[in-house]
């Protein structure tokens, strides 16, 4: 059964920075296919995807984040994790982990959206202010 389990969130001034952790268990990354994400989801906004990392470690992140955020796994501790820096409000959102099964067949648009994923964590929240 797959668990994911979010920390690392909290209040910061933009500039600053925070790193998140996905703690996960159960079968993931287990198949090439296998990939995770982090989301976020702003007040009154669609939930949006931040950055992708698949089995091979290839990354892709969204246009906003470029630059400032990087997405890492950790297969020995289990742990994903997505470091922000030079925050900014419009970073402000819960944030969520997920995992999904057949990101190999998925574009890179598929691949950042929700709707690709089968597993979510229960989110943490950042805020950031200016």
């Amino acid at each position: 059964q797959v668990q994911l389990v979010e920390s690392g969130g909290g209040s910061v001034q933009a500039g600053g920075s925070l790193r998140l952790s996905c703690a996960y268990s159960g079968y993931i990354f287990g198949y090439s296919t296998h990939g995770m994400g982090w989301f976020r989801q702003a007040p009154g906004k669609e939930r949006e995807g931040v950055a992708v990392i698949d089995r091979d470690g290839d990354t892709i992140y969204v246009d906003s984040v470029k630059g400032r955020f990087t997405i890492s796994n950790d297969s020995a501790k289990r742990s994903l994790y997505l470091q922000m820096n030079s925050l900014k409000h419009e970073d402000t959102a819960m944030y969520y982990c997920a995992a999904g099964r057949d990101l190999a067949y998925k574009t890179k648009d598929e691949r950042l959206r929700s709707t690709t994923y089968n597993y979510w964590g229960q989110g943490t929240q950042v805020t950031v202010s200016s």
